[in-house]
């Protein structure tokens, strides 16, 4: 493969709802570019792009994947998608890279869940955008119906750029209105055929809305026509591609990429009116020897830089960084500097990824897409740059994982396999988290759906040998006491010798702190001596609380009495003796079980909102206040207990059919309701009975 300029680059994210054939696009591309010999099947596990084997087992895209196509002298550097919800983090990573969208679309579904995020997605990220009906060789498939909803849905920038000919079974091509031409495809080749009489009058009508655009794209050209005068065909050229550029014109075509239909025109309509690199703004980041801001463009002069959006992690091959080069050059063998963790890098085996086929290359230009091998200190998001030249670049921005799984092995044994596979996989993979919570012995895993933590578990067993088992979270309980105890803890012992003795009086009270310790001793009644050895038998103590066996909070301690022996005393027993007290006081000061409360932030489409609202109140959650979005969705605010959040990511999805989205934060401890506290306590007695046993 050649290195192209800038000017001769397409960076392209397939974006669309799971199943609309984005991974068949590209098979489409590569069989009628001559690399492939036929058109691979998701199904059949054949496809460049669904190349790992949890792809190919669960016959769906999971990670993206980069499929240059070389047609007539442009190289378009596909970025196929997952259009499952739960592999979101590959999206954000595709879109940091892509400099235009085609948005695909089952002609049997029409507009689906998957169709609305990619269109927030190419919106939020304002890159042009092309829409591609596939599958229009379907039964009771209904093309100017699709056109309609997408009007209504998109609003007017939606312009179909052709119309198909024939239907169903025998939908055979299209009629490019643009260029006034038809095209009929054979299933290996098209060949150009005069436009089908009954389409001329149809042809024409779109035409004329398409030259309505071309006119508004330029004062000149709007002059000229409402002179009458025609435009020339490089006038309609340019001004469509400006209106692409822009966002105003969003093109619509049409296909069959299993059948090989339309893909040619596609590829033409994306060398003609999707942007090159050099069409994107300068790149801004920081310097960071002194957070001044930085720009980077396409000027050869430039030096060079690079980020990188995808990382793949082999246990046998190593690490392969997928790098888009911002400005200057990558060559072989260069020394690069990541100013992201300040560490200098050698840039080994430099290549062309095609799937999981490489292409060795000596340099790659800027505007283009590469892979880098086996970097030491690089991830996904790092800048990589020149050393003399330091530049950084914002990082990419990763939905914040929302559903929590505890995760341990099924052999004793393999806890550090665990950690070891969770770290190599969270660098392929940084749209989840894991990890180990000290005070529950649990390694928690949060990951975007049951289906995104269910592929990472597969992935440890099949890369790292590691099999495990995931269950709920334990949930970080506290206790504390409403009322106040006035309590002695004595200690005494005698067995030969010199014997233990340790005794204080304690009052205990509710209190705003997590801890107080406070002492009023008068007379000498416990040495000062001692008094530290109250504070930490105190502070261990309050570690096992005695309802349940949870850590103890807002509580405050006064000693303010006791009594010493001169030669038994000592710091332990002092310590023992609080220990002691401290039990006792819990017992009598009306103790209770709290629980942790989440602040919920749930944003929902308008028609979910009685679902939404009646769920939250079964997970006796309180709802703060309603926000309505621009975009006729609610924000609903809430407080909820986080016992009952931790699966809240899959039922939203359901209720929601996966339009809603939420966030959750910790904000503060309440009192547990006694008919759960009891269950709770219940439940830690006899999972303490059983481990004693």
């Amino acid at each position: 493969m050649k290195v192209y300029e800038a000017e001769k680059i397409r960076n392209i994210a397939l974006l669309g709802h799971g199943g609309s054939g984005k991974t068949t696009l590209t098979e489409a591309a590569l069989y009628s570019t001559g690399v492939s010999k036929r058109i691979g099947k998701v199904e059949d596990g054949n496809t460049y792009s669904d190349f790992d084997k949890e792809e190919i087992n669960r016959k769906t895209s999971i990670n993206a994947s980069v499929i240059p196509v070389e047609w007539n002298g442009y190289k378009i550097n596909y970025i196929d998608t997952p259009g499952y919800f739960d592999f979101i983090g590959e999206v954000q990573g595709a879109m940091k890279a892509a400099g235009g969208a085609v948005i695909l679309i089952d002609a049997t579904s029409g507009i689906e869940v998957g169709t609305e995020k990619a269109w927030d997605f190419a919106a939020a990220k304002r890159i042009p955008t092309f829409i591609a009906i596939n599958k229009m060789d379907r039964e009771n498939v209904d093309y100017e119906k699709i056109i309609a909803d997408l009007r209504e849905k998109f609003g007017k920038r939606i312009a179909p750029f052709q119309i198909p000919i024939g239907k169903e079974e025998s939908f055979v091509g299209n009629v490019n209105v643009v260029k006034m031409m038809a095209r009929e495809y054979d299933g290996n080749s098209c060949k150009e055929i005069p436009i089908p009489q009954e389409y001329e009058d149809q042809a024409s009508e779109i035409r004329e809305l398409l030259m309505e655009s071309v006119a508004e794209s330029d004062e000149a050209l709007l002059e000229k026509y409402f002179e009458g005068e025609a435009f020339t065909e490089e006038e309609i050229q340019k001004g469509l591609r400006k209106g692409v550029l822009t966002g105003d014109i969003i093109p619509v075509v049409c296909a069959s990429f299993t059948k090989n239909v339309g893909i040619h025109t596609l590829m033409d309509m994306i060398c003609d009116f999707s942007p090159s690199p050099q069409d994107m703004p300068p790149k801004t980041g920081i310097n960071p020897k002194d957070d001044s801001e930085v720009e980077r463009s396409l000027d050869p002069k430039e030096p060079f830089s690079a980020q990188v959006f995808k990382t793949i992690a082999d246990p046998f091959i190593g690490k392969i960084s997928l790098v888009k080069v911002i400005s200057g050059s990558l060559k072989a063998d260069a020394e690069v500097l990541n100013s992201s963790k300040n560490e200098k890098e050698k840039i080994g085996s430099l290549f062309f990824l095609r799937g999981k086929h490489q292409e060795e290359t000596k340099e790659v230009k800027a505007g283009d897409i590469a892979a880098v091998a086996k970097l030491q200190h690089t991830k996904t998001g790092d800048t990589l740059c020149d050393p003399a030249n330091p530049v950084k670049y914002s990082d990419i921005d990763f939905m914040e994982p929302q559903l929590y799984l505890a995760i341990e092995p099924k052999s004793r044994g393999d806890e550090e396999k665990i950690s070891a596979g969770l770290v190599k996989l969270s660098e392929e993979d940084p749209s989840f988290y894991f990890t180990r919570n000290a005070e529950t012995k649990q390694t928690l895993i949060r990951g975007q759906g049951e289906l995104h933590i269910k592929v990472i578990t597969s992935k440890l067993k099949a890369k790292y040998g590691v099999e495990v088992e995931l269950s709920d979270p334990i949930v970080p309980y506290r206790e504390t006491i409403k009322g106040k105890a006035d309590v002695q803890g004595k200690h005494k012992k005698q067995s030969g010798g010199r014997g233990q003795y340790g005794d204080v009086k304690m009052k205990f009270e509710p209190s705003s702190e997590p801890f107080e310790f406070e002492e009023v001793i008068f007379g000498g009644a416990v040495p000062k001596a001692y008094i530290p050895a109250v504070e930490k038998g105190l502070m261990e103590a309050k570690e096992v609380g005695v309802l349940a066996g949870y850590p103890v909070v807002n509580i405050k301690a006064t000693l303010y009495d006791g009594s010493y022996h001169d030669v038994d005393s000592s710091e332990m027993a002092f310590k023992i003796a609080a220990s002691m007290a401290f039990k006792k006081g819990l017992e009598e000061a009306n103790p209770v079980l709290l629980e942790p409360i989440a602040k919920v932030e749930v944003r929902v489409p308008e028609e979910n909102m009685g679902d939404i609202m009646g769920d939250l109140n079964k997970r006796r959650g309180r709802i703060l206040g309603m926000d309505p979005q621009d975009d006729g969705y609610q924000k609903v605010t809430a407080e909820a207990p986080q016992s009952e959040m931790f699966k809240y990511a899959i039922d939203l999805r359901s209720m929601t059919q996966a339009r809603g989205e939420f966030s959750m934060e910790f904000i503060r401890y309440e009192e547990v309701p006694q008919a759960i506290s009891d269950k709770v306590i219940e439940a830690a007695k006899a999972a303490k009975a059983e481990k004693e046993s």
